[in-house]
């Protein structure tokens, strides 16, 4: 069966992470998506672990199910060839800043001009009203300008990054979601539209959700920071062998923790049967909870509270979810076999659809693997397309056995 975005054709001008994890989940749910890069091609095909040039594991991990074609935009044949494709095209996602796309003539207004429903949708560090506009923007720069280091800061003591790329996907998966939305509204009205989604304004509402808590109302009731995630001892907890996450969160998880425990004395506690003095003391509770945790053995306490219905989980290392049974029992993890990297592993697509699934359809490109077909596709003949590399307009790379 097709994906829900069968039949749809997106020009992806995206690099690094935020962009090509949208577009790549867009490719999952049944797009054409058509990747157009450089002659130096996307900077992540040069990042992590790679068995041949330009094809690195953290390109690997973010574009599948794409086209590469590749189009020297700096170049009047290279941009003549692009407005053509996008003609044919529903969307155009880019993550250049503003002023590099007003300098090769590919603003919003250059593309509806030649078709009037295109969805142009560019994705950057700071939206374009304020100040801060037009300023390079990568991960690191965006979780500490938008709170997120410092939120790390209420347990490290001191601002830290998250150890990955959060501010990247999260913006990222806020791209697919404008971007489908954008598309039904099309299909309501016929009307394509720009849009904008930049990285500081899309984390700054993320990391507020919970944390501007007391401090939403006017005059402030409290600091900023949900209290229960500011406790020290909201975190993993030992247990005589290994880690655990444990997160009673209603009265009846805490009585049911409690009991499993035989901690009787804790079951009338109003720090456990009032949800108000609960969220008072939740520190306490948490301190509690960590000393108890530390006698009993990981296994025979998982089995405990999983029976108890309590929410628990162990603190899996990245190299341990590969065996994780129940991953296993979704077939969560892939194994197939790149055309010029061999065997590989891939993610399934998390969402399921009853009627219209995603699929994997297409493995990571090689630069440039796909630039004669979509070149032939958009009208262009086959000396017109050896003139184009021959001058550098585009690169065909020699296509996989």
């Amino acid at each position: 069966m097709p994906g829900p975005l069968d039949g749809y054709r997106i020009l992806d001008l995206t690099s690094v992470i935020m962009g090509p994890f949208a577009t790549q989940n867009l490719g999952d749910m049944g797009a054409d998506v058509i990747k157009v890069e450089s002659p130096d091609g996307d900077l992540t095909r040069a990042i992590g672990p790679a068995r041949n040039p330009g094809m690195g594991a953290m390109y690997l991990n973010a574009n599948r199910n794409k086209r590469s074609l590749v189009l020297n935009l700096k170049q009047p044949e290279g941009r003549l060839a692009l407005l053509k494709l996008a003609e044919t095209a529903d969307v155009l996602v880019h993550s250049m800043r503003p002023q590099a796309m007003a300098r090769l003539g590919l603003e919003y207004a250059d593309l509806s001009a030649l078709k009037s429903d295109i969805i142009y949708c560019a994705c950057y560090g700071f939206g374009e009203a304020g100040p801060y506009a037009g300023r390079p923007a990568y991960d690191d720069v965006i979780q500490g300008a938008s709170g997120l280091s410092s939120i790390l800061g209420y347990v490290t003591g001191e601002p830290r990054h998250v150890p990955a790329l959060f501010a990247d996907k999260t913006s990222g998966m806020a791209v697919t979601q404008a971007i489908a939305f954008a598309l039904l509204h099309r299909e309501r009205t016929g009307e394509g539209q720009a849009i904008e989604v930049p990285m500081f304004e899309t984390m700054v509402h993320f990391n507020l959700i919970e944390h501007f808590f007391g401090a939403i109302f006017e005059p402030a009731e409290s600091d900023f920071g949900y209290t229960r995630l500011k406790a020290p001892d909201r975190r993993p907890m030992a247990t005589q062998n290994g880690y655990l996450c444990l997160m009673p969160y209603t009265t009846g998880h805490w009585q049911r923790f409690f009991r499993a425990v035989k901690r009787e004395d804790m079951l009338q506690d109003d720090r456990v049967t009032d949800p108000v003095r609960r969220a008072q003391s939740i520190a306490a509770l948490y301190t509690i909870a960590a000393e108890i945790v530390k006698e009993w053995d990981q296994n025979t306490l998982l089995e405990t509270l999983v029976a108890a219905d309590v929410p628990c989980a162990p603190v899996n290392d990245l190299s341990d979810l590969s065996e994780d049974p129940h991953l296993k029992a979704v077939n969560f993890f892939t194994e197939q076999t790149h055309p010029s990297e061999g065997k590989i592993k891939s993610t399934a697509i998390p969402t399921l659809f009853s009627a219209s699934p995603g699929s994997l359809r297409r493995h990571a490109p090689a630069l440039g693997e796909h630039s004669d077909e979509i070149l032939r596709e958009a009208g262009y003949s086959q000396s017109q397309i050896e003139k184009m590399i021959a001058t550098g307009v585009t690169y065909a790379a020699p296509r996989p056995n």
